[in-house]
């Protein structure tokens, strides 16, 4: 009977341990956050209103919300909703310890490979992913570097156990087109001013050679698909197949440049071809050439904002200014924050790009709505709208300043908790004399 009693008595310790660890376990369900300040970005602000999740979508948003029983409430008086922040170019989930060769898996060997897709690559245990999303990012394009085409970007959202639960369904085959060599003087480590030239010149030859092969492929397996019947079945190009898509606009085609100069004849190039799905990234002196992106109707992905200027006889707020001076001229602008480990950063070029001529709403816009109709997944991302999936955060100010906490998040319908390595640390060193006896006594320093 002792030996039953102590069973039941163990069992009643362990239950309740193990339902208050499940509380911190991401997981679906359904909730209701009440009372809160709901800023949609495709409808305007709701001072004072619901949204209500069920599962990985939103199934209510207003002042007057009828919430379901089951539903878990949070109650966000005095807090603001907002729709998960989008940083539209990273290497998160790609690199790890930058100096450590094992970590990172952000190239591959060639220069034209466009069809390895950095979702493969994904790394979804990444330390910095938590880090980022308990700062409001819930989705990143994680993208390729290294050669002329070094692959294919993918977004993908920060939360899953496998690569393939996280993506958000948008790819992008990148250009790093070729930079044309300005000035006579080489930096120490270069080659001199007729070499330079040259490496353009054959990449630029590459890059044409590329396409006009991809485009006879294209032809030619059309052709085969159109009637196979007596033909021969092309071979098989990896590298033409998967420029395919980017030759009927099924996928964007991401032409990395930054210099005014190149971005104008990276323009010129892609009117030439007649692509029909573009878009711009970097773009660092994009506020030279506005007005012709603006005419052009091409997208542009523009940061850093957190940078220097790219000249040293320019202001020294130009790469604040960009985004701002782009989307006046009637750019289609979206933020990156171009990192790896630092990613969480987004909201604060975000509040940089705002605070230098963009303003708050473009801003909160170029983070979120923005990006997601530019790679085609408005329909799932970037707003708070009925039908939409469930990338949202809670938060106790303006996610633009420094001073502004997280205090609930939710990806793909996900309530995740807000851990991290930086608030493990923050709490372990916040309280690290907890637990002795008797307090160290803290001796002044000597003189």
């Amino acid at each position: 009977m002792n030996l039953f009693m102590t069973l039941l008595l163990a069992l009643g310790f362990f239950l309740p341990q193990q339902a208050q660890q499940q509380d911190d376990i991401a997981r679906q369900g359904t909730y209701a956050i009440t009372n809160a300040r709901i800023e949609t970005v495709a409808n305007g602000t709701i001072e004072r209103g619901t949204v209500v999740i069920e599962g990985d979508r939103i199934i209510a948003v207003g002042e007057n919300v009828i919430i379901p029983e089951s539903a878990r409430v949070i109650d966000g008086s005095g807090l603001h909703v907002y729709p998960g922040m989008i940083d539209s170019g990273t290497s998160l989930g790609l690199t790890e310890v930058g100096s450590v060769a094992e970590t990172n898996d952000t190239n591959e060997i060639g220069d034209i490979t466009p069809h390895m897709n950095a979702l493969t690559a994904v790394n979804p245990n990444s330390v910095a992913i938590p880090v980022t999303r308990v700062s409001g990012v819930t989705t990143v394009i994680a993208e390729p570097s290294g050669g002329l085409l070094p692959g294919t970007a993918a977004m993908i959202n920060l939360f899953g156990y496998t690569a393939e639960q996280m993506t958000a369904g948008a790819n992008s085959v990148i250009v790093q087109f070729p930079q044309e060599p300005s000035g006579d003087r080489p930096w120490w480590g270069q080659t001199g001013p007729d070499r330079r030239k040259e490496r353009y010149r054959n990449n630029m030859a590459k890059l044409n050679e590329v396409f006009d092969r991809a485009v006879l492929y294209d032809r030619i397996v059309t052709a085969y698909e159109a009637d196979p019947s007596g033909k021969e079945r092309p071979v098989y190009a990896p590298e033409m197949d998967a420029l395919r898509p980017v030759l009927s606009g099924d996928i964007s085609l991401m032409v990395k440049v930054n210099a005014a100069d190149d971005i104008l004849k990276a323009l010129t190039w892609v009117q030439d071809r007649e692509l029909p799905n573009v878009v711009f990234s970097g773009v660092n002196e994009g506020w030279r050439v506005a007005d012709q992106l603006a005419e052009a109707g091409f997208p542009a992905l523009v940061g850093p904002v957190l940078a220097t200027p790219t000249r040293s006889s320019d202001r020294y707020d130009r790469a604040y200014a960009n985004a701002g001076l782009l989307s006046e001229a009637g750019v289609t602008v979206a933020l990156r924050s171009g990192e790896s480990k630092n990613v969480r950063n987004l909201p604060f070029n975000a509040g940089f790009a705002a605070t230098y001529g963009m303003g708050k709403e473009a801003a909160l816009r170029a983070v979120t709505l923005g990006p997601a109709e530019i790679f085609g997944i408005d329909s799932d991302y970037g707003s708070i709208e009925v039908g939409k999936k469930a990338n949202l955060f809670v938060s106790n100010g303006d996610p633009f300043e420094t001073s502004t906490d997280i205090l609930a998040l939710f990806i793909d319908g996900f309530n995740v908790p807000i851990e991290s390595r930086h608030l493990d640390l923050y709490e372990e060193f916040l309280n690290r004399d907890a637990g002795r006896l008797q307090p160290i006594e803290i001796l002044p320093a000597d003189n």
